[in-house]
C-alpha cells in the first residue's frame, strides 16, 4: 500500500532540499542602466546553475496522456521518462527508463526491460505497472486522449477507444499491453510494426503516477500535487506567465544534471522575446514552432554579436491552412484547390517567415516515406483564379465572407494577414481573421465542436514525432484513426495509408505514400500545406546544447560553461 505519510516526508524533504539549492543563487534581473548578462546563471562552486528560457504559448495541460502540442510536450520530457529516447545529437533511439527490448520473431511483440533504480518523486518505485496503467488510461475513451490514436497499433486500442460507451462497454484487459513483473512490461500489437520503437518514446505511453491522479484528478498536475519521474520537476505555474522547474533529486541520474532550475516564461510576441535575450534576461530565443520576425533577421546575421548565437538548421515539421470539409463553402474540392494555388509559397518563406522551405506536401524531406520530387498543389494565381470560377465564383463573384483562424502570437498574426491579402489579390474574395489563445484555439476546432462553430479555415503545423510517413498521413489525416480535423469522409486515400502502415516491403511503402499524399493534398486537398519550417534559434554562448530536428529537448543534456 502506497502511505500518504510516507509521501509527505519524502515531499518534505526534497522541497527542503530544492530551497536549499535556490535560496538566493538566481541572478537579480537588470536594474534600471544596466544591460548585462542578468540571466547568465552561476556556475560557481555551491551555486545553482539557473536558465531562462521562453514558450510561445500557454500550455493546455501537463498531463502526459492528454498533451498533443509543442508547447506541452517540451515541459513533458524534463519531468516524465519515456519508455526509450530520441538522443539530441544523433535523433537515434536510445534506452531511458527500459535499457533493452525484444522483438518477436513475427514483429508483432514488444518486451521491454526496465531499469529498477528509477524513482518517483515521492520515493515510490517507477514500475512495469505504472506503464500499463498509463496505456491502459491513454487509450480508454473516458479519457478522451486527443493522441490514443498514435497507439492504436496496440491490439485492440482502436476498438476500445472508439467504444461508444453510452451504448456499449469495453475490456481494457483486452488490451495489448501487460506488466509482466515489476520490470517487465510486454506490448502485443496489430501487426508487425519497426516504427513501434519509435512510438515507445512518446509521452501517451509514459508512466504516470496513479495514485496521485485518483487522489487529486485533474489538479494532479498542479505543482503542489504533481508525481514525476524525470530529471525536473514543477515547482511553480503562473498561468499566462511563467513556469519554474527544479532539478529533481529522485532522478535516478541526477548527479549529471547540470542545471538546477529551468525558469520558462510564456511570451506571445516574438520582438519581446528577442528584446529580452538581448537584455540578457533570457538564455535562448526562437526554440519554439515559430521564427524570429523576418525583419528582425538582416539585423541578427548583420550583427557581429547576435550572429555568432544564431543558430540555422531544419525542423521535420510543416504548416498548413486547415480547411473544414464539411462546411460550405470549403464543402467544394475546388474550392479549396483554389485557395492552395492562391498561396504565394516563396513569399511567404522569404518575406513574412524567413526561414524554412516551400511546400506543396505534408511530410518534408528527410521523412521515411516523404515523396521526392515534392508533389501536391503549386502556387499558380492563374489556376487558382480557374478553379475558382469553375466552382461558381468568377472573379469571387457572390463568394461569402469566411473566417481564417489561428492561435496568437506575433509570427501568426503576419502569415495570416499575408494569406488574407494574397486570397483577397489573387481570388478577390473576402477572409476575417480571427486569433485566440493557444488552449481556446485548439480547443475550439477539435472534431466534436459544432460545425456552426467552426471557422472555414484555421492553422495548424505538424512536427515529426519519428521520421516516417505513417506518423504524417495516417496519424493526422486518416479519416477515423486520427483526430481528422478536417473532417474529411473516408476515401482511397484512407485505405492506402492505413496499408502502407503494414506494410513491410520499403519500396512498395514509399510507392503508397506518394500516392497518398497526392491524393490528401493535391485531389481532395484536406490542408494546403505551405512551407516546412526551419529553427533560427539564439543561444547565449556559455550554453551547450543540440538543436535537434524533431525531438523534444533534453535540457537535463544541457550544459553552462562559463
Amino acid at each position: 500500500m502506497r502511505k500518504r505519510f510516507v509521501w509527505l516526508l519524502v515531499f518534505a524533504a526534497a522541497l527542503a532540499l530544492l530551497a536549499a539549492c535556490t535560496s538566493g543563487v538566481a541572478p537579480a534581473p537588470a536594474g534600471e542602466g544596466e544591460t548585462g548578462s542578468a540571466a547568465a546563471p552561476a556556475a560557481g562552486e555551491g551555486e545553482a546553475v539557473v536558465i531562462h528560457l521562453s514558450l510561445g504559448a500557454e500550455p493546455p495541460t501537463l498531463d502526459p496522456n492528454l498533451a498533443q502540442d509543442t508547447f506541452a510536450i517540451n515541459s513533458l520530457e524534463g519531468m516524465f521518462l519515456g519508455l526509450t529516447n530520441i538522443n539530441n545529437e544523433t535523433e537515434e533511439i536510445e534506452p531511458e527508463l527500459a535499457t533493452s527490448w525484444d522483438v518477436s520473431g513475427d514483429g508483432t511483440v514488444w518486451t521491454f526491460h526496465l531499469r529498477e533504480d528509477a524513482v518517483w518523486s515521492d520515493g515510490q518505485p517507477v514500475t512495469a505497472n505504472d506503464i500499463e496503467y498509463s496505456v491502459k488510461r491513454a487509450i480508454m475513451p473516458e479519457t478522451a486522449s486527443p493522441y490514443a490514436y498514435v497507439l492504436y497499433i496496440i491490439k485492440n486500442a482502436q476498438t476500445i477507444n472508439q467504444t461508444d460507451t453510452s451504448a456499449g462497454s469495453y475490456d481494457i484487459d483486452s488490451l495489448g499491453v501487460k506488466a509482466l513483473d515489476d520490470y517487465t512490461v510486454e506490448f502485443t500489437l496489430e501487426a508487425p510494426a519497426a516504427y513501434f520503437e519509435s512510438i515507445s518514446s512518446l509521452w501517451t505511453l509514459r508512466p504516470v503516477p496513479s495514485w496521485a491522479i485518483e487522489e487529486y484528478g485533474d489538479a494532479w498536475t498542479d505543482p503542489e500535487n504533481i508525481v514525476v519521474n524525470g530529471p525536473y520537476i514543477l515547482t511553480d505555474w503562473k498561468h499566462g506567465e511563467h513556469l519554474s522547474f527544479a532539478k529533481n533529486p529522485t532522478y535516478f541520474d541526477a548527479d549529471n544534471v547540470q542545471i538546477d532550475q529551468v525558469e520558462v516564461d510564456i511570451i506571445t510576441d516574438s520582438f519581446t522575446e528577442l528584446a529580452l535575450y538581448e537584455s540578457g534576461e533570457l538564455d535562448v530565443a526562437g526554440d519554439g514552432p515559430g521564427t524570429f520576425p523576418v525583419e528582425e533577421m538582416d539585423r541578427i546575421k548583420n550583427d557581429p554579436v547576435l550572429s555568432e548565437e544564431l543558430h540555422i538548421g531544419p525542423r521535420a515539421s510543416t504548416t498548413y491552412v486547415g480547411f473544414t470539409m464539411t462546411k460550405p463553402p470549403f464543402d467544394d474540392p475546388l474550392v479549396r484547390k483554389a485557395f492552395s494555388a492562391a498561396i504565394d509559397r516563396q513569399t511567404m518563406v522569404d518575406d513574412v517567415v524567413g526561414s524554412g522551405v516551400p511546400a506543396t506536401q505534408f511530410a518534408p524531406p528527410g521523412i521515411f516515406g516523404a515523396p521526392d520530387p515534392e508533389v501536391g498543389i503549386k502556387s499558380d494565381p492563374e489556376q487558382a483564379k480557374a478553379w475558382l470560377a469553375e466552382a461558381g465564383y468568377p472573379d469571387g463573384e457572390g463568394f461569402p465572407t469566411v473566417t481564417y483562424r489561428y492561435f496568437a502570437s506575433t509570427l501568426e498574426e503576419s502569415l495570416a494577414e499575408a494569406l488574407q491579402a494574397m486570397w483577397a489579390e489573387t481570388l478577390n474574395v473576402n477572409v476575417k481573421l480571427e486569433a485566440q489563445e493557444w488552449p481556446v484555439f485548439i480547443a475550439g476546432i477539435n472534431p466534436d465542436t459544432p460545425l456552426e462553430e467552426m471557422p472555414e479555415m484555421w492553422r495548424l503545423g505538424w512536427g515529426a514525432d519519428y521520421p516516417d510517413e505513417n506518423n504524417w498521413v495516417y496519424e493526422v489525416f486518416h479519416c477515423t484513426d486520427s483526430t481528422n480535423y478536417s473532417r474529411a469522409d473516408c476515401t482511397a486515400a484512407d485505405e492506402m495509408a492505413k496499408q502502407a502502415a503494414l506494410e513491410t516491403d520499403q519500396d512498395v511503402r514509399k510507392d503508397l505514400y506518394a500516392q497518398v499524399e497526392e491524393l490528401m493534398f493535391g485531389e481532395e486537398v484536406r490542408a494546403a500545406p505551405y512551407y516546412h519550417r526551419g529553427y533560427t534559434i539564439l543561444t547565449k554562448p556559455y550554453l551547450q546544447r543540440a538543436y535537434p530536428t524533431f525531438a523534444p529537448v533534453n535540457w537535463d543534456t544541457w550544459r553552462v560553461e562559463k
